[in-house]
């Protein structure tokens, strides 16, 4: 049986719990959460860090204070990263079933980045 997983920061929040039968994922701050099927918990987790590698990748063709908007969508969800290359906000909205919406400061994007990064890494 694995292990449930809920990892926190000031503001923001990522969890997974394998032994649930629809809702897996958790994603979050400490005022609102929004509980995601394994397929959605995966989409999230891959297309974030698609956009943290175009951010990254985009320092080197923008000026330094030069903002930018980039998005990536699957079916089930769309994400949004806005600001910066180096601290930008993240916006999600599901795409289908609950049609829930999400946002985290620039300030939590960097660690809720790092956890996602890591939440399967035992």
């Amino acid at each position: 049986m694995q292990q449930r997983l809920l990892k926190q920061g000031e503001q923001w929040r990522i969890g997974w719990n394998p032994n649930t039968d629809v809702y897996k994922g958790l994603v979050g701050t400490k005022d609102w959460a929004i509980e995601l099927t394994e397929v959605e918990f995966l989409d999230f987790c891959r297309l974030f860090s698609q956009l943290a590698q175009t951010m990254e990748y985009m320092s080197q063709e923008l000026m330094d204070q030069e903002k930018i908007a980039c998005e990536a969508e699957s079916q089930l969800i769309w994400l949004e990263v806005e600001g910066f290359p180096y601290a930008y906000s993240l916006r999600l909205l599901l795409n289908e079933g609950r049609r829930c919406e999400g946002y985290w400061s620039e300030e939590a994007t960097k660690e809720l980045l790092q956890a996602v990064q890591t939440i399967f890494v035992f």
